[in-house]
C-alpha cells in the first residue's frame, strides 16, 4: 500500500542531487526557471502551506539544466532544423514533424549522471517499497504562467512502478514537450521552441483510483464571480475528469460565509459518472490505468460529502490567498486513508484576464417557440456559434476540418488542439465543465456543448447548426443557422437616476453573470421557478414518501426516488435544492437586496410537477384560484410551506445572506395579510427578526385601495403589474381573444399604481414595480419615475437601454 504522508526536508535525510534533482520540499515559485510551473508550485504549496492543512504529495524534480544538457549537441540542433519553417496549420506535416523529433528524442541516452541521480533519489523516496506507485508528469518552464496555462500540453503517466518504469515514463515525458499539440500551442502563444525546457516530476500517486478526484477553481469558470469556488469530483483517477471522459458531480461554495464558519454549499449537481479511470496490473508506461464502468447504483450520488467539499474549498481559498489571484487546481481523494491531496495549481488564464469594464451578452433572435434543439449538455463559453458539422471520430480526419465548422467529436482531448481554434463551436459525447476540452475552448474564446450524450450519432455532417451556450448551465444545438445578437454593455460610469434599477432573475444558472450587469439588487426571484428547476416533483409527494413510501404508485415512487437519491430524505432534498437555488442569487448579488417571492403556483402548473396530478384539483380559472396566500393558509398546503420557510430560514439565517428579502404573492384580503405573516412566525421567519423584511405582491385592485392597511403587515410593495392589469381590466391575459385590451398604461391601471405609490411613500416604506411594463413601454418607466417609485426591477436584457433611456429623459426634463 502506498503512503501519503507528508515530505521530509531537505534539511533531513535526504542527498541533495545537484544541478540534475530537486526534491519538491526544497523548491519554490522562483525555481520555475529550473523545475517549471508545476514542479516550482508543488514545491511551493509543501514548504509554504502545509502548516495550513494542504496536504501534496511528495516526491523530486529533475531540472531544466538536466534537460538542456540531455538535448545539447547534436538533438538540438536536429529539432531546432526540423521546426524551421513549420507552418503549424499544415496539420499533416505537424504531425510528420512531431513524430520524427520525438522519435530522436527517445532515441538519445540519458547522459549518466542524471540516470545515477534519478535512481539514487528514486531508491531515497521509496525506501525500499517496491508496490508504490507515482505519476510522471510534465513541467515546462513556459506553463502555469498567468497568461497561458499550458494545461495538458506535454504527457502526464500515473502509476508508475520501478525505477525502470519511472526511466522511461521521464523520457517520454522529455520527447512530449514536441507533441504536435504542444508545438501548436508554443505558436499559437509566441513562446519561442528552443526556450523552453522541461522538467520531470516524480510524485507520489494518491490512491484516488478507490476514492474519488476532479478539478476546482477559485472562482467561476463562466461568469468569472470571484466569491466562489467550482468544485468537480468524479470517482477514480483525476484524469478521467481533465480528458472530458466523464460528466462529474459539480459543487458551488460560497467564500464569504466559508471563511465566516457557516455553511456555504451554494449548489449540488449530480453528475453522469458513467466510467472511472483504475489501476490495471499492465507494467506498460502508458498502459496502466484503464477505464471501468462505474457502479449504476453509485452514479445517482455525490462523491463528496458536504464536508469534503468545504475542506477541499478551504484549501483552494488558502491556495488562491498564498498566490494571490485566481486558482485552477487539481485534487484526488486518498480512498485508502481518506483524506484529501492537492496534486497540481496553477494560476487561472481565461476569466481572470478578461475585462472588467465591460460585458459582452450573446441573445438569439426571434421566439424560442420555434427553435428546433437536436442535442443538448453542459454550457460552456456563454457565446453562441454557427456554421456546418464536422464529425471527427479519430485526430487523424483533422486535416478534413475547414475554417468555421462546428467541431463533433466523442471528447476532444489535447490532441485536437491544432483543429479546435479554427473552430465556431465544439460539441462533445463527454466532458464536463472542468475537462481540458472546456478549458481550451474558453481560452480561445468559443462555445463548447459538453457532455451531450449523443451528439456524434444526432448530428451530421454538412448539416448547418447554432450553437448556443448563452441560456445559462445547459448549453443547446439548434437546427439551422439562427440569428443571435451581441450586447456590449458598460459595467462602470452608468449615469446617475433618480430610481433604483434591479433585476428579475429566474434562474439560479445565470445569476453569476447577471450580477455582472449594472444593477442594485435583485426585485424579483420567483420560488416557484427554482422549485421547478431544482426540485421537478410536487412538495406533498415527497411529504408522503417521507412518511410512507408505500403511499405514492409504484411508478411514481421509483421516478421520485431515483432524483432524490443523492440526498438523504425527501425532505432533505427538497429543503437543500430550494436553499441552493435561493442561496446562488443571493449570494451572487450581495450585499444588495434580492427579494424572494414565495412559491406563486397555480393548480394547472403544480399539477405539471412529478406526481402533481395526484394532488391539485382542477380549476376552470387557476389564474384566480388556489394560489399565493390562500394556498399558504389551507391547512391542506401547511407541510410543504413549511419546508419553503425552512429553506428560507437556512438561507438567512445558517449562511448569512441577510440580504435575502421575503414577498407574499396574492394576498387577497386584510385577514390573509395577517394571517401570513403570523404564520411566517410559525415557522421561524419573524418580520424584523435578524433584519428580515417582508414584502407584499400590490397586484390585485384590493391592495391599492386598502394599501395603507396593508401597508401595517410588511415593510414594503412591490407591484405586479400583469395581475394588477389583469384584475383592474377584468381582462384574461392568457385569451388571444382579449390580448389587444391589455395595456398596463391604462388610465384605471395608473390610477391603482399611483395609489400604492402615494400610500408607500406616505409611510416612508419600500415601493418597487416587478412587472413587465416598464421594459415594454418607456412612456410607462418615465411616468413611474415621476410618481417618485423607488425601484424597476427589469427583465436582464432590458437594463442597460432602460437605465439609459430614463437618464436621458432626465436630462431632458432638466433643460
Amino acid at each position: 500500500m502506498s503512503t501519503t504522508s507528508a515530505p521530509t526536508t531537505a534539511s533531513g535525510h535526504r542527498t541533495a542531487s545537484g544541478d540534475n534533482v530537486r526534491w519538491f520540499a526544497d523548491l519554490g515559485l522562483a525555481d520555475l526557471e529550473q523545475v517549471g510551473g508545476k514542479n516550482s508550485s508543488l514545491g511551493e504549496m509543501i514548504s509554504s502551506l502545509s502548516e495550513l492543512g494542504v496536504r501534496v504529495p511528495d516526491g523530486f524534480a529533475t531540472t531544466a539544466d538536466a534537460y538542456r544538457r540531455f538535448v545539447r549537441g547534436g538533438l538540438a540542433e536536429r529539432i531546432d532544423g526540423l521546426l524551421a519553417g513549420l507552418d503549424i496549420d499544415d496539420v499533416e506535416t505537424l504531425a510528420k514533424v512531431g513524430k520524427r523529433i520525438r522519435e530522436a528524442v527517445l532515441a538519445q541516452p540519458f547522459p549518466e549522471d542524471l540516470e545515477a541521480d534519478i535512481r539514487r533519489s528514486f531508491a531515497e523516496l521509496t525506501e525500499g517499497d517496491a508496490e508504490t506507485s507515482f505519476a510522471v508528469r510534465s513541467s515546462a518552464t513556459a506553463e502555469d504562467l498567468p497568461d497561458a496555462s499550458f494545461a495538458g500540453q506535454q504527457e502526464t503517466f500515473l502509476n508508475v512502478r520501478g525505477i525502470e518504469q519511472i526511466l522511461t515514463a521521464i523520457h517520454e515525458v522529455f520527447a512530449s514537450l514536441y507533441n504536435d499539440r504542444a508545438i501548436a500551442y508554443r505558436v499559437h502563444h509566441a513562446f519561442a521552441h528552443d526556450v523552453v525546457a522541461l522538467s520531470a516530476g516524480v510524485q507520489r500517486m494518491v490512491r484516488s483510483d478507490v476514492g474519488a478526484s476532479g478539478v476546482m477553481f477559485t472562482m467561476d469558470t463562466e461568469s468569472g464571480f470571484r466569491d466562489a469556488v467550482f468544485v468537480t469530483a468524479s470517482y477514480g483517477l483525476g484524469e478521467a475528469v481533465v480528458q472530458g471522459a466523464v460528466n462529474p458531480d459539480e459543487f458551488y461554495v460560497y467564500k464569504p460565509a466559508l471563511a465566516a464558519g457557516r455553511p456555504a454549499i451554494l449548489k449540488r449537481q449530480v453528475g453522469g459518472k458513467a466510467i472511472k479511470m483504475v489501476y490495471t496490473a499492465d507494467r506498460t508506461v502508458g498502459r496502466t490505468t484503464e477505464f471501468v464502468d462505474v457502479d449504476p447504483a453509485e452514479r445517482g450520488l455525490l462523491s463528496l460529502t458536504d464536508d469534503e467539499v468545504l475542506e477541499l474549498a478551504r484549501h483552494a481559498m488558502v491556495i488562491e490567498e498564498h498566490y494571490g489571484r485566481p486558482m485552477d487546481i487539481e485534487w484526488g481523494k486518498d480512498g485508502i486513508d481518506g483524506r484529501l491531496y492537492i496534486l497540481q495549481a496553477r494560476p487561472e488564464t481565461v476569466q481572470s484576464r478578461q475585462s472588467t469594464t465591460t460585458s459582452s451578452r450573446f441573445r438569439l433572435s426571434g421566439s424560442a417557440s420555434a427553435r428546433s434543439v437536436l442535442v443538448d449538455g453542459r454550457a460552456i463559453g456563454q457565446k453562441i456559434g454557427a456554421g456546418a458539422v464536422r464529425v471527427l471520430s479519430d485526430v487523424g480526419q483533422m486535416a478534413a476540418f475547414q475554417q468555421g465548422e462546428v467541431l463533433v467529436a466523442d471528447m476532444t482531448d489535447p490532441d485536437w488542439e491544432p483543429i479546435m481554434k479554427r473552430a465556431s463551436a465544439i460539441v462533445t459525447n463527454r466532458g464536463g465543465r472542468t475537462c481540458h476540452a472546456a478549458i481550451i475552448a474558453r481560452e480561445l474564446g468559443i462555445p463548447a456543448v459538453v457532455g451531450t450524450g449523443s451528439a456524434t450519432s444526432d448530428l451530421a455532417d454538412g448539416r448547418e447548426v447554432t450553437v448556443s451556450c448563452a441560456e445559462g448551465d445547459t448549453g443547446f444545438v439548434y437546427d439551422g443557422l439562427l440569428e443571435f445578437q451581441v450586447e456590449e454593455t458598460a459595467l462602470g460610469g452608468m449615469p446617475e437616476i433618480p430610481v433604483k434599477i434591479m433585476m428579475n432573475v429566474g434562474t439560479p444558472d445565470q445569476a453569476f453573470a447577471f450580477s455582472r450587469l449594472p444593477n442594485k439588487g435583485v426585485g424579483l426571484a420567483r420560488l416557484e421557478f427554482i422549485i421547478n428547476r431544482q426540485i421537478g416533483i410536487h412538495p406533498k409527494a415527497l411529504l408522503a414518501l417521507e412518511a410512507d413510501p408505500g403511499a405514492l404508485p409504484e411508478r411514481v415512487r421509483a421516478e421520485v426516488q431515483e432524483k432524490i437519491k443523492a440526498y438523504a430524505s425527501p425532505r432533505e432534498f427538497f429543503v437543500k435544492r430550494v436553499a441552493e437555488g435561493v442561496s446562488m442569487i443571493a449570494a451572487a448579488f450581495a450585499p444588495e437586496p434580492v427579494i424572494v417571492r414565495l412559491s406563486d403556483f397555480k393548480s394547472n402548473e403544480y399539477a405539471n410537477l412529478t406526481a402533481g396530478e395526484l394532488y391539485e384539483p382542477h380549476e376552470e380559472n387557476p389564474m384566480i384560484g388556489y394560489r399565493g396566500a390562500s394556498r399558504y393558509l389551507s391547512p391542506d398546503f401547511a407541510g410543504c410551506f413549511a419546508m419553503e420557510c425552512e429553506a428560507m430560514r437556512f438561507v438567512r439565517d445558517e449562511m448569512g445572506l441577510t440580504n435575502l428579502k421575503l414577498m407574499i404573492p396574492f394576498v387577497r384580503t386584510l385577514t390573509e395579510a395577517e394571517g401570513v405573516i403570523a404564520l411566517l412566525a410559525e415557522n421561524g421567519l419573524v418580520r424584523g427578526e435578524n433584519g428580515l423584511q417582508v414584502m407584499m405582491m400590490c397586484e390585485l385592485p384590493s391592495n391599492a385601495v386598502l394599501a395603507d392597511e396593508f401597508l401595517d403587515h410588511f415593510d414594503g410593495f412591490s407591484i405586479g403589474s400583469n395581475d394588477m392589469t389583469q384584475l383592474t381590466l377584468g381582462l384574461d391575459r392568457d385569451s388571444a381573444l382579449v390580448a389587444a385590451g391589455f395595456d398596463e398604461r391604462d388610465p384605471a391601471v395608473l390610477h391603482m399604481l399611483r395609489l400604492a405609490i402615494e400610500a408607500a411613500k406616505r409611510r416612508g416604506k419600500y415601493v418597487g414595480i416587478c412587472g413587465q411594463g416598464p421594459s415594454d413601454h418607456p412612456d410607462l418607466a418615465a411616468w413611474l419615475l415621476e410618481q417618485g417609485i423607488e425601484s424597476m426591477s427589469l427583465n436582464p436584457d432590458t437594463v442597460v437601454d432602460t437605465w439609459l433611456a430614463l437618464a436621458a429623459g432626465e436630462a431632458v426634463a432638466r433643460s
